[in-house]
């Protein structure tokens, strides 16, 4: 069922309103291919699907009396510590450090302070 309206000089396709309506009816129904279906009748697929969006948002329930949506300020504030006396502890990092020394690899892994990674490079100026 191809209806296409020509008319005049006017080179542009257009298409009859039966014939979006049955594309649209079968794009919608559940495992159809919106692709196959336009290509099957020589159709853009981007002009299908925006036939199919008009026909849904023409089909959407209208709510009188409702407002657009609107996004409101928003603040972050950061938990008070628990109750207890004792200072929160950071959690310890993870990951690998690797350095090379000429022929030499060390891999730091896990929680690592500047202190070790110091004693370590220090070391490491000793032995070479």
């Amino acid at each position: 069922m191809n209806k296409r309206v020509i008319s005049g000089k006017d080179t542009r396709r257009r298409h009859s309103e039966e014939l979006k309506q049955e594309l649209v009816e079968r794009s919608l129904e559940p495992g159809a291919s919106v692709a196959a279906i336009a290509q099957e009748h020589g159709i853009n697929a981007n002009l299908l699907f925006n036939w199919r969006r008009l026909r849904l948002r023409a089909q959407a329930p209208v709510v009188k009396g409702t407002a657009p949506a609107t996004l409101l300020p928003v603040t972050v504030q950061m938990e008070p510590a628990a109750q207890t006396n004792k200072a929160v502890a950071p959690r310890p990092s993870s990951g690998v450090i690797e350095i090379d020394v000429g022929a030499t690899r060390v891999r730091l892994r896990g929680a690592v302070d500047e202190t070790s990674v110091r004693c370590v490079l220090r070391l490491l100026g000793a032995i070479a």
